[in-house]
């Protein structure tokens, strides 16, 4: 038996005038969903899925600025707060993972590839599902028709979107995080289009894996952007790079 999901809108406010901003629960996880004001089923608008590291209490300023770029362009950006984040669950050894990868960076040590599994395998599997079914729910409302992108971090969740889910049609990523071998196979068979923002002095990534990440995606249309500068130094022109991109494959 398949269970349909609804989003339960639990507030909702105007940001500027020409964005509508809903906080909504699906199955237990909280979200939120902009839309362009004078979006409607005459007008369905084309949605970004709005990734980010964690909780939604402390992206949420970034999230809404990214979103307010995506109105502009007119698309509608929809983000959860990931499994284990915030007020949700831990997930089973995903702390102790993480305490592990702090002692070897601590150390100046290369983070071992099974801490790194232990870290990110649990919330891929976890995270992905999830966006599925907030994705089948958000382009049931009328005035949301797709098509569909991926924008931003946790980048293997965005390789697991890619290859799992269909209805994404290009990826933005964000070469933040540390990335399992299986997620670098995995990318061979991601084939839609892909655009890889790294920061080159990245203190929290490592850098030859963005970089083979990139050289393992199976895609036909492949773009690496490396800017200078640490984890939030992105410059501004990265961001209007990245929106290129996505008004190039949703419109």
């Amino acid at each position: 038996m398949t269970i349909t999901f609804t989003l339960d809108f639990t507030s909702q406010q105007r940001i500027d005038g020409d964005v509508l901003e809903r906080a909504f629960v699906i199955d237990g996880i909280p979200g939120v969903l902009w839309t362009p004001a004078w979006a409607s089923a005459d007008a369905p608008v084309p949605l970004v899925l709005l990734g980010h590291p964690g909780g939604l209490d402390g992206m949420l300023p970034r999230l809404r600025g990214r979103a307010q770029s995506a109105a502009a362009q007119g698309f509608a950006a929809v983000t959860i707060e990931l499994p284990g984040s915030g007020a949700r669950p831990p997930l089973d050894g995903v702390e102790a993972a993480r305490a592990d990868m702090r002692r070897a960076l601590t150390a100046g040590e290369r983070v071992p590839s099974d801490v790194v599994d232990r870290l990110v395998l649990p919330l891929v599997e976890a995270a992905v599902p999830e966006w599925q079914r907030v994705l089948d729910a958000v382009l049931a409302l009328p005035e949301v028709g797709g098509p569909v992108a991926y924008s931003g971090g946790i980048i293997s969740i965005g390789v697991r979107l890619a290859t799992a889910e269909p209805r994404v049609v290009a990826a933005g990523l964000f070469a933040g995080s540390f990335v399992p071998g299986s997620i670098l196979e995995e990318a061979r068979r991601v084939t839609i289009p892909v655009h890889v923002l790294l920061q080159w002095d990245d203190e929290g990534n490592d850098r030859q894996t963005a970089l083979d990440l990139f050289d393992a995606f199976g895609s036909a249309e492949k773009t690496l952007q490396a800017n200078l500068g640490g984890h939030r130094g992105v410059p501004p022109w990265a961001g209007e790079d990245a929106a290129r991109f996505f008004a190039r494959h949703l419109r």
